[in-house]
């Protein structure tokens, strides 16, 4: 009886202990119920939080709090240990992170949770307590071991406090961005601390951070990635030896090469130190930490070739190499040791070459592959060939965009049946796209663009691809052909088919895809009506490229398209007035259209409204009238282009209002008047263009002290007068200057040395094009223009823009000499001087200018012989030196004697390739001028005479004068000849 009753009494307690685990793990407590205290001390924390998404619906006055949603009490004593209300919404995209806004609590910590006497886990991560700080009764909650504030957008500095938790094992505060701490000495009291999580918290003034970490030896965790970290503290050896984890990622570390306290940690599996400042070969102390699952380096500065060692990794699952100076080759039959890897990034290592190697097929756990811009030059079949084994079974991502590859794309592609990510853009693959490409049913993303396919796409190559989002097959010669009222198994996010024949007709289809953001139809052969009807479909578009088509008609006002961020609809048959756009547009293209008509409404609509707009080109159209007075609503403008209109009047003042401005194009028009002084708040202007107007007045001198970034400068055909200022020589780094036709005099200032932009080659690493934000894995990049009078035309220059350097003055009064300091601008690769007065020589110097391309010095008054020097111009390919008063023999070489005589003429001067012989020319000035020859010979040999007299007497008289000796024994002999003449007078007397 008493053993059943054991066994009774054994039997409840299992169920009990049962029921107390069930209990526990679905957040309930023992049958009493939760603690009134600490019910009360729940609500309180809820009354200070807004729940939009109704996640605290249980949190009500009544019932048992254990039960509630992220409560967990314990088992005995009903105290609340966990609280967990992490967002449930966790994103993973850019573009979700409104939805998780929408989950967020969003408040302030009442001080209601020290009541919670007991709590060990609190998780408040992913949502918005709005900039607040961490409260520092925090630090009062002794029991903590784990503390999670990731994500919940807190800043200030974390309190000191924190370090009062002993227990804390667990302690996350990443991801918030305006959190700071000045020193770690705080974290010196958590001595059982294991992970340690602080990404993207502010550390830059934490400089014990590794002293104080090193002196945590229970520490199993530490990442640290985008912190602002600079600097390493000294540190033989680590006494955190049990680390598994080390993320610096995304630091700018001072020292160059990585600590050798690294290799000693060979517990590691985790390292990440990527987007930093390393640089030399890879080290060889890394090859100790063999147990390393995930290796990062990507985005430094490493430049030795990928080293054996690494093969070795058997355990790697995770391998990026990304974006370094890598060299040699990844044709390593060793790759095929990597059994364990997963994700493979190797790209834009411009310096690797070599095809893959036949032992990939082996690495059957691949999911990513990544060798953008890796120079592989092999065949996209053969590519397909050494993954089409059980590579193919789970290969989810190939990225081999610009990897020289090229051939056809065969049936092969279909065997990827597990294929999310496709992106083969930039290279030479030829032929149609198979339709094995509709058997990617999981297929998400393709990218082909700008290859040269052909061939036509139909309805079979889409019919399996429901999860299709990103299409861009754009730059090929395809052709798609469906029916009229086809409706697409996907929903795009992304299409880009630039270049393709999609129809004469907008496409009707593309009313159906609710969710597209990007489309490129630039160059597709529309001949349509602007697509109005797609525009008000499209509810989320964001990006809509339509230039190069035949779309004509008026344009539609777009003020209620909020959402729409770019549209071009450059190089069409648009006509009409200006449409009124949304204030959230951020970039406008209707060049070369017919527009016509002010623009005063377009540009007054809401006029207190602040406008996004970043770039506005509105040139070669057919507008007229004055600007309006209405800048002052577009203070994010940085690119303005309104030439080749038909504009008139003065600049408004409210131009000075464009502080963002950078490329400022108002060429060919009839704007008249001064240049406003309010334009010197435009300090940002790199390239500001007024040519072929009807500007007066002197250039500004300010033009020198504010535009310190000017690199282009366009004043041409206008009416400026007067010298150029001085203060033109503090635009250091301007490399295109053309104020030619003008009524400019004076003389040009001897500072132009100072132009360091067209002294030193590539001395600035200025970029001619401009990046426009859009919440979108796509590039939107504008390529600045401008046009350039070389070489005797017009020559428009745009993705080069920033190598060019110009020095026009032509067609003004400009007196007196070429100064010499132009010899100086050793960048420049055209000098025009042309149509002025100037006199002088050419400076003698100018052939160090080994740059030049086109030089022009007509219609002046220069004179003297070409210099020998100019044949040194080996570039030289346009040269006009005609009617000027030059003299002499046009100096000998390949380069001057390749010109046609016309760039000779008017002077006088001979030598090939003008008729006039130079030896024809010195013999008959021989005989003009022979009586002059005669002349000046006898004078120099009457003159040599004397001198030689000269010589001779001193030579004789100068020794006896000076000497003694001697002066006694010639007197002696004189007197001794003296009586041999007496004698032999006598004798023969």
């Amino acid at each position: 009886m008493s053993g059943v009753l054991v066994f009774a009494l054994f039997l409840f307690e299992i169920l009990a202990i049962a029921t107390i685990s069930v209990s526990f793990c679905n957040g309930s407590s023992y049958h009493g119920g939760c603690l009134e205290s600490e019910r009360g001390a729940l609500l309180r924390l809820k009354r200070d939080l807004k729940d939009p998404s109704n996640r605290l619906a249980s949190w009500n006055g009544s019932g048992d709090c254990c039960a509630w949603t992220g409560v967990v009490c314990d088992n005995m004593s009903g105290h609340v240990l966990h609280l967990d209300l992490r967002n449930p919404f966790n994103y993973s995209k850019e573009s979700e992170y409104d939805a998780i806004r929408g989950t967020a609590l969003v408040g302030k910590i009442n001080p209601s949770l020290l009541d919670l006497k007991h709590l060990s886990y609190l998780d408040l991560s992913l949502n918005d307590f709005q900039g607040g700080r961490i409260p520092r009764f925090v630090g009062s909650m002794g029991n903590l071991r784990y503390l999670n504030f990731s994500g919940t957008r807190i800043g200030g500095m974390i309190p000191q406090q924190l370090g009062n938790l002993s227990n804390l094992q667990f302690l996350d505060l990443s991801s918030n961005y305006l959190l700071y701490v000045d020193n770690f000495l705080w974290l010196s009291g958590l001595s059982v601390l294991e992970h340690l999580d602080l990404r993207s918290v502010n550390l830059s003034k934490a400089f014990d951070w590794l002293m104080v970490a090193n002196k945590l030896p229970s520490l199993v965790e530490l990442r640290l990635s985008n912190c602002q970290l600079q600097h390493f503290s000294p540190l033989a050896t680590a006494n955190f030896s049990s680390l598994t984890v080390l993320d610096l990622a995304h630091n700018q570390f001072d020292n160059s090469f990585i600590p050798s306290w690294v290799f000693g940690l060979s517990h590691l599996l985790f390292l990440d130190l990527g987007f930093n400042n390393f640089q030399g070969p890879i080290p060889g102390g890394l090859q100790n930490l063999t147990s390393l699952k995930h290796l990062g380096l990507d985005s430094n500065y490493f430049n030795s070739s990928i080293p054996n060692w690494l093969y070795r990794f058997i355990h790697l699952e995770y391998l990026s190499l990304r974006n370094n100076k890598l060299q040699g080759t990844i044709d390593s039959e060793a790759l095929g040791n990597l059994t364990s890897i997963s994700r493979l990034d190797l790209s834009l290592n411009t310096g690797l070459v070599g095809r893959i190697p036949r032992s990939m097929a082996s690495l059957c756990n691949l999911k990513s592959i990544n060798l953008r811009g890796v120079h592989v030059s092999q065949e996209i079949s053969e590519i397909l060939d050494i993954f089409s084994g059980c590579v193919s079974n789970g290969l989810e991502s190939l990225d081999m965009r610009s990897s020289s590859i090229y051939g056809h794309l065969t049936d092969q592609l279909g065997q990827f049946r597990n294929l999310v990510t496709l992106n083969l853009a930039n290279n030479s693959i030829v032929g149609p796209i198979p339709e094995s490409f509709g058997q990617l049913s999981t297929l998400r993303e393709l990218q082909i663009y700008d290859n040269k396919l052909n061939g036509t796409l139909s309805e079979l190559h889409f019919a399996n691809l429901t999860e299709l989002s990103w299409f861009r097959v754009g730059g090929n010669q395809l052709t798609l052909e469906v029916k009229h009222d086809w409706i697409p198994p996907f929903q795009l996010v992304a299409l880009g088919l630039h270049s393709c024949y999609i129809g004469s007709r907008f496409p009707l289809w593309l009313n159906s895809q609710r969710h597209l953001q990007f489309l490129d139809l630039v160059n597709s052969r529309i001949s349509d009506i602007f697509p109005i009807r797609f525009l008000k479909s499209a509810s989320q578009l964001k990006i809509l490229d339509l230039e190069q088509n035949q779309i004509h008609g008026e344009m539609p006002n777009l003020t209620e398209f909020t959402q729409l961020l770019f549209l071009s609809m450059d190089s069409n048959n648009m006509s009409g007035p200006l449409p009124l756009i949304s204030s959230n547009l951020v970039y406008f293209g209707l060049s070369y259209n017919s527009f016509s008509g002010s623009i005063s409404h377009f540009l007054c609509d809401k006029i207190n409204e602040t406008k996004r707009l970043e770039a506005l080109k509105l040139n070669d159209n057919y507008l007229q009238g004055e600007l309006p007075d209405c800048w002052m609503s577009y203070q994010n403008l940085k690119i303005l282009k309104l030439s080749n209109n038909k504009f008139t009047g003065n600049l408004p003042n409210s131009f000075g209002s464009l502080a963002s401005l950078v490329w400022l194009d108002l060429g060919k028009n009839r704007l008249s008047g001064t240049i406003p002084v309010s334009l010197k708040n435009c300090t940002a202007l790199e390239s500001l263009d007024v040519g072929e107007n009807e500007f007066v007045g002197n250039i500004p001198a300010w033009f020198g002290e504010r535009f310190s970034r000017m690199v282009v400068l366009n004043l041409r055909s206008n009416k400026f007068h007067g010298p150029l200022p001085t203060r033109f020589c503090d635009l250091a780094i301007l490399q295109i200057l053309d104020i030619a036709d003008n009524n400019l005099s004076g003389a040009i200032p001897n500072c132009i040395n100072n132009l360091t932009g067209m002294v030193t080659a590539n001395s600035f690493s200025r970029s001619a094009q401009q990046h426009l934000p859009v919440p979108l894995d796509v590039d939107v990049i504008l390529t600045e223009k401008a046009s350039v009078v070389s070489r005797g035309e017009v020559v428009e220059y745009d993705e080069i823009l920033n190598l060019v350097t110009v020095t026009a003055v032509s067609r003004n009064d400009l007196p007196k000499n070429v100064p010499l300091e132009v010899r100086n601008l050793k960048a420049t690769q055209s000098l025009n001087f042309s149509h002025n007065t100037f006199t002088g020589r050419i400076p003698e110097s100018i052939g160090v200018m080994r740059s030049l391309e086109s030089v022009d010095f007509s219609v002046n008054q220069l004179s003297g012989e070409i210099p020998q020097s100019m044949s040194n111009l080996m570039s030289l390919n346009y040269l006009n030196l005609s009617n000027n008063k030059l003299t002499g023999k046009i100096p000998s070489s390949t380069q001057l004697q390749s010109f046609d005589a016309s760039s000779f003429a008017g002077n006088d001067l001979c030598g090939a390739p003008l008729p006039k012989n130079c030896t024809e020319n010195v013999s008959n000035s021989e005989d003009e001028n022979g009586d002059e020859d005669e002349d000046e010979l006898d004078h120099w040999f009457y003159v040599s005479i004397a001198l030689g007299f000269v010589v001779g007497i001193w030579c004789f008289i100068g020794p006896l004068i000076f000497n003694r000796r001697w002066r006694y024994k010639y007197c002696h002999f004189l007197n001794r000849l003296e009586r041999r003449v007496v004698c032999v007078v006598r004798k023969r007397g």
